[in-house]
């Protein structure tokens, strides 16, 4: 089955990933607490920081 993404399609525009970057920043600050998270929290955390990552890597940023 050929690929329906070509290779040499354009990523992202950096202004959206900057835009997704900052929205996982302020999702992981919103549920930030002191308490302990329940499991759920924190697999939901730990993929909001995977993501976090990934989107740093995609910027060219080092993890911050």
């Amino acid at each position: 089955m050929p690929n329906p993404v070509p290779a040499a399609a354009p990523g992202l525009p950096a202004a959206r990933l900057c835009e997704i970057h900052d929205c996982l920043t302020l999702a992981l600050d919103a549920t930030k607490r002191t308490t302990a998270y329940s499991q759920s929290e924190r697999e939901a955390r730990s993929y909001m920081r995977a993501a976090l990552r990934q989107t740093e890597r995609l910027l060219g940023r080092a993890p911050q």
